[in-house]
């Protein structure tokens, strides 16, 4: 379609591109967390593994996306179409919609074993970096591609508000990931509004009520209202991955493409959960 072409490929793409490289170098020189693995050794498991999530991604996911968004604007089906306001007022409801639709969309890969199978790959990092943002399995994306398209018809969003939303879907996944260190003040001042480092990297926890926390994906306000947010566990606490996946020579990229089709090992922890998060973070 010629809006995918024009808008994300055109406009989007570059854009995401050097948010990729500029958290790349500065989570490199301001790191917030120590890492356990190789950086590049990461860098190649974690680009590859993303490969057919990204192809399914941009080929299907996002075309279908917009396609029910250009039907619907003959079908006139959804929340948008139920009221008459400002076009800029229905854009940004409709934006805050569809990410809270996310944020459900997150809980779900948590909460029902399938989708849990193959959205512990990206769990399964022992490092939390913008590396991490692109480490999806692609049965992940081919699951997101009925509930985000019913969230694109529920909404009633425009072709054109799909693809800013994933714009920005994609590049503050990529800063939430990121294992830049900000000053305290900046931390705290965008994490009223967004997710930021801090906030995310308590989500990749290998304490499981931390992991089940934490859920918002661009605006951090979900969290608050539905009581799930945990912002109380000092980052240098914070031991990243899946306890029962913790073996990280094991980790390889015929291991996490087969995973969700395997026997999921039951999560264990050997330190008691009660024992972690007793000092109060940074934010």
């Amino acid at each position: 379609m010629e809006i995918i072409r024009s808008v994300f490929n055109n406009i989007g793409t570059p854009v995401l591109m050097v948010v990729f490289l500029t958290l790349f170098i500065i989570e490199g020189r301001r790191q917030l967390r120590k890492r356990v693995q190789s950086r590049w050794h990461r860098i190649f498991i974690n680009f590859i593994v993303s490969l057919p999530a990204f192809t399914l991604l941009r080929l299907l996911l996002i075309p279908a996306m917009v396609w029910l968004a250009v039907q619907n604007e003959s079908w006139h089906f959804g929340l948008n179409y139920l009221y008459h306001l400002p076009s800029w007022l229905e854009a940004l409801i409709a934006f805050v919609i569809l990410d809270y639709t996310n944020y459900l969309w997150h809980i779900l890969n948590h909460k029902i074993p399938l989708l849990w199978r193959f959205h512990l790959v990206h769990h399964t990092d022992a490092d939390l970096d913008v590396t991490t943002a692109i480490r999806f399995h692609f049965g992940e994306i081919i699951g997101s591609v009925f509930f985000r398209g019913a969230a694109v018809l529920l909404v009633g969003a425009s072709p054109l508000l799909v693809l800013i939303y994933e714009i920005v879907f994609e590049a503050c996944t990529q800063f939430h990931h990121s294992n830049m260190r900000l000053p305290l003040k900046i931390e705290r001042a965008l994490n009223r509004l967004i997710v930021t480092p801090c906030m995310h990297g308590i989500h990749h926890s290998i304490v499981r009520n931390e992991t089940d926390s934490n859920y918002s994906v661009i605006f951090s306000f979900w969290d608050r209202i539905h009581h799930t947010i945990n912002l109380r566990i000092p980052q240098q606490q914070v031991v990243i991955g899946v306890p029962m996946y913790s073996n990280h020579q094991e980790l390889t990229i015929g291991f996490l493409l087969k995973l969700p089709f395997t026997k999921i090992r039951k999560w264990k922890l050997n330190v008691p959960e009660e024992s972690a998060g007793k000092q109060e973070i940074q934010l």
